[in-house]
């Protein structure tokens, strides 16, 4: 119960503080829903979606591996840390250089023509991320949770002072409402019509800014390439790419081609990039479970591979999962019958709620995100990474099919189902091909009984409607309350068990 707790304990200090940062970082729409327009916005959706897919080709599974390699093969860590970082080094300042030169023709192939700018910073932003990526993941390792989520906020709120300096203040400057003593100052760098561009050249000062912090808490490093080292670990790897690419697929398709796909005029008065900034608007009120989600994967990769070789780590693996699922389940339907109130505070009134049905969908199908994120401890920890491939692959069919087959008929609910529909299949397929690998004892029955009765009961607190909104309010309510109350009931045993182990 002790490995419990030490896993709850990480969980919560990363959960705190992405919580915490998110929810700075999460006041940037508002400001770029009140200062940008819907047309910025579908372009922050679509140049954040090739970031996402770039981050994978830049750090190539080298995260997961190095986990592995500096846990689980008797390696010493030290060395492993150093071909890794060096490696990383090599070919995140290659491919860096090489999508810097390429700017001209991106800009042009994505439509933005005249702003080959900002694919020079998105590769400056690629090549830092890559670099930092295996500092960060020490700290994880060498269970230093608290360095790392200093860090971690400290990014974000660099990231929205930049945000709030760029967007906010030096428009007012520059329009003479305050500060006017600052106007020629700020007219000397300032472009009025940029939009977009100052939220990439925020996240690149807040990102470079933080270097020399997080390689000064990540220890010594040394150049070292040593073949016998890279040369396994690159086998490991190899398919963790390819797994990361599927992945990113499914994650960020649906926000990438959903403005190509959608039909133009599906929306009367918007065009397919403003519709694209709407459903990015409301994609991200699923933030709540990818919080979730996110903290449990910084605090459990490292933990899973630790627990390893443990023999009663397949009913530690089974007990996360289910307790994972609860709470999740619980979140989801927090947030999903709050949602007209969450979404009047975030998305205000100038149209970005009309997609909100969708919000409950994704949050769901984050919530599968977490559950494929359990399952595939098995291929990770026998070394079958091959299969995050097949899997991943699989998932990233999945996401094109119902992108093309359903946003020309169902517009946002069409990508939202996207998103749904491919971790549920995942998630299906992972958990077949490991009970057939590296059997473990899930509750499968009662986990998949959980998931059904929240996701139907997220949808109704978000549909249900009296009269009265304080009775429409309290009712929506009781729905998490009812939903606690019967899990109680049925995990009383459980609970009682618990509470025994950690009153020792």
């Amino acid at each position: 119960m002790s490995k419990l707790k030490q896993l709850a304990g990480q969980t919560a200090i990363y959960g705190i503080s992405s919580i915490l940062g998110r929810v700075i970082n999460f006041l940037l729409l508002p400001l770029y829903i009140t200062y940008l327009s819907k047309e910025d916005l579908g372009s922050f959706t679509a140049i954040y979606a090739f970031i996402a897919l770039f981050n994978v080709i830049f750090t190539y599974g080298m995260e997961t591996t190095f986990f592995r390699f500096a846990t689980g093969k008797g390696l010493d860590p030290q060395k492993v840390y150093n071909n890794v970082q060096s490696l990383i080094l090599t070919t995140s300042l290659s491919l860096g250089a090489l999508l810097f030169l390429s700017a001209e023709q991106l800009s042009l192939w994505m439509d933005y023509p005249g702003k080959s700018h900002l694919f020079q910073w998105t590769a400056l932003i690629l090549a830092i991320d890559a670099i930092l990526a295996i500092p960060y993941a020490r700290l994880r390792v060498e269970n230093k949770s608290l360095q790392f989520a200093l860090t971690k906020l400290l990014n974000i709120l660099l990231n929205v002072g930049f945000n709030i300096f760029f967007i906010v203040v030096c428009l007012h400057v520059h329009e003479g409402d305050y500060l006017k003593f600052l106007q020629p100052f700020v007219n000397g760098f300032y472009h009025p019509e940029w939009g977009v561009d100052y939220i990439l050249l925020s996240n690149l000062f807040a990102n470079a800014l933080i270097i020399p912090v997080l390689f000064s808490l990540s220890g010594k490093f040394s150049w070292q390439l040593d073949k016998s080292i890279l040369g396994p670990m690159w086998k490991y790897a190899l398919p963790l790419l390819f797994m990361g690419l599927a992945g990113v697929t499914n994650e960020v398709f649906s926000r990438f081609l959903f403005e190509y796909v959608l039909p133009e005029n599906f929306y009367p008065g918007l065009t397919a990039r403003e519709a694209g900034g709407i459903f990015g608007a409301n994609f991200k009120l699923a933030i709540f479970m990818n919080l979730i989600i996110q903290a449990f994967k910084y605090a459990a990769e490292p933990f899973f591979f630790s627990q390893s070789e443990d023999k009663d780590s397949p009913q530690l693996y089974a007990r996360v999962m289910h307790w994972f699922i609860i709470f999740c389940s619980v979140l989801m339907i927090l947030v999903a019958v709050n949602l007209d109130i969450i979404g009047k505070i975030i998305l205000g009134n100038k149209g970005y709620q009309a997609g909100m049905d969708i919000v409950p969908m994704l949050l769901m199908g984050y919530l599968m995100l977490g559950v494929y994120f359990n399952l595939s401890i098995w291929f990770k920890i026998t070394d079958r990474t091959i299969y995050s491939f097949y899997i991943t692959f699989t998932g990233a069919v999945v996401t094109v099919l119902v992108i093309f087959l359903m946003v020309p008929r169902y517009g946002y609910t069409g990508a939202a189902m996207s998103t749904l529909a491919t971790y549920v299949v995942m998630s299906v397929m992972c958990y077949f091909f490991g009970q057939k690998y590296y059997p473990i004892p899930y509750k499968t029955i009662r986990d998949i009984s959980y998931l059904v009765i929240a996701f139907g009961f997220s949808y109704l607190g978000f549909y249900i409607q009296l009269d009265s909104s304080i009775l429409t309010f309290v009712f929506r309510n009781l729905l998490p309350v009812v939903y606690v109350v019967g899990v109680v009931l049925m995990e009383k045993r459980e609970l009682l068990d618990l509470k025994k182990n950690i009153s020792r």
